[in-house]
């Protein structure tokens, strides 16, 4: 991670505020905090974070709101949800709204920083473009990897979060291999899976409703108590930048 790198920390909890913004300073990271919806507006007014780790309960409105507004904000910024332990539905909207990652209170600041250099790997801040690009083919579909780019034939572009790329990728790279909800929560947050933990229904969901089906039927094959398993041939093709 470079120091160029932004996090905007939404908490009306001011200990919260100082606690994370001290450790992850340390940590080599420009840390902006907000208290509430208003702050964080006027945060954002002014500036472009890379993430935002975002209460989910603020006093003056919900951090589902927010969430929601910054689905169209372009460039886009990643968000990590804080959640209460219990509090499974908010999780599930989130991640319906756009969100790229979850953390329940309380929780460890280490973790939360592994959450955060994992969801900025993912959306590719670091990683210079490569000479050569790889480029996926399927269904009615080209996918690049590096530009976090999909297709339709037609020209027209299917505008994904940074999580549902993310899983889309994983399939990619996996035709037609059955994947269970641990193994794709693994690969693509890097971490286990809490039995409750629906997510990865949610973003399966979210890309089924956004790409829907091919001509030979749907594209992603549920299999009862196994998981998921994309269901087209793949393509592999290289091409120079």
């Amino acid at each position: 991670m470079n120091t160029t790198e932004h996090i905007l920390i939404v908490d009306d909890d001011r200990e919260i505020r100082t606690l994370l913004s001290r450790y992850l300073e340390g940590q080599g990271l420009r840390v902006s905090v907000a208290a509430d919806r208003r702050e964080c507006e006027a945060v954002l007014a002014s500036t472009q974070p890379d993430l935002i780790v975002l209460d989910v309960m603020l006093p003056d409105g919900s951090g589902l709101d927010i969430c929601r507004d910054l689905r169209d904000r372009r460039p886009p910024v990643a968000v990590i949800l804080l959640t209460a332990l219990k509090e499974d539905v908010d999780r599930i909207i989130g991640l319906e709204l756009g969100a790229d990652d979850y953390l329940s209170k309380p929780f460890n600041p280490r973790e939360l920083l592994a959450r955060i250099k994992a969801v900025l790997r993912r959306m590719g801040s670091t990683e210079p473009l490569s000479p050569q690009a790889k480029i996926y083919n399927f269904a009615e579909f080209e996918v690049d990897p590096d530009l976090r780019r999909v297709l339709r034939d037609d020209g027209q572009e299917v505008e994904l979060t940074g999580a549902e790329f993310d899983l889309l990728k994983v399939f990619l790279e996996r035709p037609g291999r059955l994947l269970s909800r641990d193994q794709l929560l693994d690969v693509t947050q890097g971490r286990s899976r809490d039995p409750l933990d629906r997510s990865i229904d949610v973003l399966v969901s979210r890309l089924r409703r956004k790409l829907g089906d091919s001509m030979s039927g749907p594209l992603f094959k549920t299999v009862r108590n196994g998981g998921y398993q994309l269901s087209v041939p793949v393509r592999l093709t290289t091409s120079d930048r």
